[in-house]
């Protein structure tokens, strides 16, 4: 009977570590959301032919810090990133250095949208916040509408 409940509680520990592993690089950003590295996702974008979404981030950063928790608990957020190949990309996290992911500066946080091929989507951005900062999203809901208009989009 120990042995049974040993083996019991060896297993449990062994899934929580496999679901802790798998969301490690959610970092409040949603744990139901699978996200990948940017290097990951070209390949797997490419394979399923979904575009991807990229999340570019600071951890010292105020306003990432106040999106992040909006962001990660945003239960359309999530139902929609399901249309997507998601990336958190954290400090100096590629794809950070890249120069396709600064088309109106080096602001954050950042969000771009990406081809199945790799391409940069320059034409989805937030309409309604700042020309300036066209890849700023305030808030989580203010997100939803270019993810909708990319998930529309036959590639």
């Amino acid at each position: 009977m120990q042995r049974i409940v040993l083996v019991i509680m060896a297993l449990v520990g062994l899934l929580a570590v496999a679901a802790v592993s798998e969301n490690a690089l959610a970092r409040g950003w949603g744990d139901g959301i699978d996200w990948v590295s940017y290097e990951d996702a070209l390949v797997k974008a490419k394979q399923e032919n979904k575009p991807i979404m990229v999340v570019l981030h600071k951890t010292w950063c105020g306003a990432c810090k106040r999106l992040r928790p909006t962001f990660g608990e945003n239960k359309e957020i999530e139902e929609l990133s399901k249309s997507f190949i998601m990336v958190n990309a954290e400090d100096d996290e590629e794809p950070h250095s890249n120069i396709a992911f600064t088309i109106d500066g080096a602001y954050i946080p950042r969000i771009y949208f990406v081809s199945p091929n790799g391409e940069v989507l320059p034409e989805v951005y937030n309409r309604g916040g700042s020309p300036q900062y066209k890849y700023y999203y305030a808030h989580a809901p203010s997100i939803l509408p270019s993810m909708e208009e990319v998930a529309k989009m036959t590639f």
